[in-house]
Formats: structure tokens, sequence, C-alpha cells
């Protein structure tokens, strides 16, 4: 009996759980078969508040975690790959693995207006190989994925699309999260509050204000 009664509760539970599975991999596969192109930014937006939202939302609804640039090797015709900034450092992922790495947050796609994706993209591919910049300092040749998009996005004339601001570290009250405070502490370094730099929130905020071309994928 018991046996029976499991069994009815599994059973159950999977027809409960297929339609959202279900959903979920219709969604990542509408990312994965999308038609990007050269030089456009995606954004991934997490769930759930992290250490890095948790200082660079501000006003914003949306804050975006992580950036990297579309790039689709073999032409207008060949297979999409992310350039983008991670613990590895800057490399090119496959969207497939890009998508998967990323399936419990949302996906935003900008196309920016007047970009030169050519000047773009290459700019960004000369990086790939470059170590990760886990202490989001300015001026090191290491680099996060904001800092990578900032450097290498630029215009039909050549300039930059995406200015720096000043970091921020610190929540909606004006302290320092505890989080950068020990992370930095660990390491024997001082955070680096106001320097220079970048955030994917607001390169995303500052694609909507561009009247870019918006796509989003719910995963």
């Amino acid at each position: 009996m018991n046996r029976l009664f499991l069994l009815g509760l599994f059973t159950i539970a999977l027809f409960m759980t297929m339609p959202c599975a279900l959903h979920a991999q219709q969604r990542c596969s509408s990312a994965a078969r999308f038609d990007y192109h050269d030089a456009d930014l995606i954004f991934v937006v997490p769930q759930r508040p992290n250490a890095i939202t948790e200082v660079t939302q501000g006003s914003h609804s949306l804050a975006a975690d992580h950036v990297a640039i579309m790039h689709r090797i073999g032409g207008r015709d060949g297979l999409p790959y992310a350039i983008e900034a991670i613990g590895r450092g800057v490399c090119l992922t496959p969207i497939d693995s890009f998508i998967a790495h990323n399936a419990d947050s949302k996906l935003i796609v900008a196309r920016l207006p007047q970009v030169d994706a050519h000047a773009a993209v290459s700019g960004a591919l000369r990086f790939v190989g470059r170590p990760y910049d886990f202490f989001y300092e300015p001026g090191d040749s290491a680099l996060y994925c904001s800092e990578l998009v900032q450097l290498t996005i630029v215009r039909n004339d050549g300039m930059h699309i995406f200015e720096t601001i000043p970091m921020s570290f610190h929540d909606s009250t004006g302290c320092i999260t505890p989080y950068w405070t020990e992370f930095y502490s660990r390491h024997n370094r001082k955070v680096p509050e106001g320097a220079p730099g970048t955030n994917p929130t607001q390169l995303l905020h500052a694609a909507q204000a561009l009247k870019s071309i918006i796509y989003q994928f719910d995963q």
C-alpha cells in the first residue's frame, strides 16, 4: 500500500512538472534559434538578487549580472557564439552552452543603433585569452564582462557607445555591502568604490535609452 501511495505521488508530481519543463525547453530553444547579429549584446537577468545586482540595480526594475557580445563565426550564416569575460577569462562560448549555463535567468538581446559591428567584434576578439578581472579594477590587463563591452562596442564614427561611471559596491542605504567588504578584505585590497568602471545593469539601461531593438527570452 505504501509503495502504491508513493508511486501515485510520484506520478502526480511528474505530470505537474512536465508542462513547466516543456515550457522551459521551448524558451531555451527560442533563444538558441534566435537570429543573432554580430555585436548584438546579450544580457543575463537573474531571477533573484545577488551580490552584483544588489549594488548595481539602483532604481531600475531590471538588473543584469552578466553581458556578452554575439558573434557568428563564419559569416552571417555561421554558428553564433558569445564573446564573454567569465571566470576562466575572455573566451568564445557556443550559444547553446551560454543559454544552458544561464538557464535560470531571463536573457535580453539588444541590437544597438549605429554600432560598427565589424569593429566591435574584431576589438572583442583581440581580447580573447585575457584573464578575468575578479577585482574590477580599471587599467589592468584583466577584464570583467561589462568592461569588455564598454571597451569594444563603438559607433560607425569609432566613438565608444558606453561611458564609464563610478563603480558601486553599496546598497540602497549607501553602505558597502558585507559581501564586498569581506571579499576585498580577504584579498587585502581596498574596495574600489567610486573608481571608473561599468556594470551590466548600467549597459542594459543605456541600451534601452538608445532605442535599441530589444528581444527578451524568459528562461
